[in-house]
């Protein structure tokens, strides 16, 4: 009986064991052997950020400030320097000072001070292309020279697709300035953008000062140059 009994407790042992080592060999099978029929635990990439039509109807281009364009200060003439002297005094006389070694402060010279403060744009569609309304707003602060008047500020608006200009506009805006102890509030709009309508969110619009407007010639200082004519024995 006890012989059995061993036989039979001996041949459920190895059932067991052949159970655990069937388990184990299926759940080692998902890593495979030599790496086949391994698992890819790499998370997908990202999809494609497209823009879905609903999207780039409701496009429209940001409005910014490119640098050193926010601010606009305009001066009076300085005064002429003193002629130097001639003679034997004029030796004697100290060097004037380098001008370069320190900088001009030319504070009190200032005649006003514009700065844009706020931008902001509208956008609609039609026939193919995008109308932009695109306003400045900023303020006016009088300086020492300041008269009251009208002043006229240099305002540039563009917009760019890459390094393509596709609206490029300079309005000469004009602010009448009355009282010279307070700052003067000012908005500035310019609805006349039009551009090709946009494929993609990559249009990109700018506003801000310009002075680079090239100077008119003076048609006064043309010279004439005259024929010389034989003259005859």
């Amino acid at each position: 009986m006890g012989f059995h009994s061993f036989n039979r407790r001996f041949v459920a042992g190895l059932a067991l064991t052949g159970f655990m080592l069937a388990a184990a060999g299926c759940q080692s099978s998902d890593n495979g052997i030599l790496g086949f029929g391994k698992k890819d635990t790499t998370p997908p990439p990202p999809p494609d950020p497209k823009i879905v039509a609903s999207q780039l109807l409701a496009y429209c281009p940001k409005v910014t400030v490119r640098d050193g364009t926010a601010f606009f200060n305009t001066y009076a003439k300085a005064a002429p320097a003193p002629r130097k002297k001639k003679g034997a005094a004029a030796q004697d006389a100290p060097p004037a000072p380098d001008a370069a070694a320190a900088p001009q402060d030319n504070s009190a010279n200032v005649i006003y001070q514009a700065s844009i403060s706020d931008l902001t744009r509208d956008c609609s569609r039609a026939n193919g292309q995008l109308s932009m309304k695109i306003a400045v707003a900023g303020r006016i602060v009088p300086g020492p020279k300041f008269a009251p008047g009208t002043i006229t500020m240099p305002i540039r608006v563009a917009v760019m697709h890459g390094t393509d200009v596709l609206y490029s506009q300079l309005h000469q805006y004009q602010v009448q300035v009355t009282d010279p102890s307070v700052a003067t509030q000012f908005v500035f709009t310019d609805s006349n953008v039009v551009v090709p309508e946009p494929s993609a969110a990559d249009y990109q619009a700018y506003a801000g000062y310009d002075e680079t407007t090239p100077k008119a010639t003076d048609k006064s200082k043309k010279t004439t140059h005259r024929k010389k004519v034989a003259t005859t024995n």
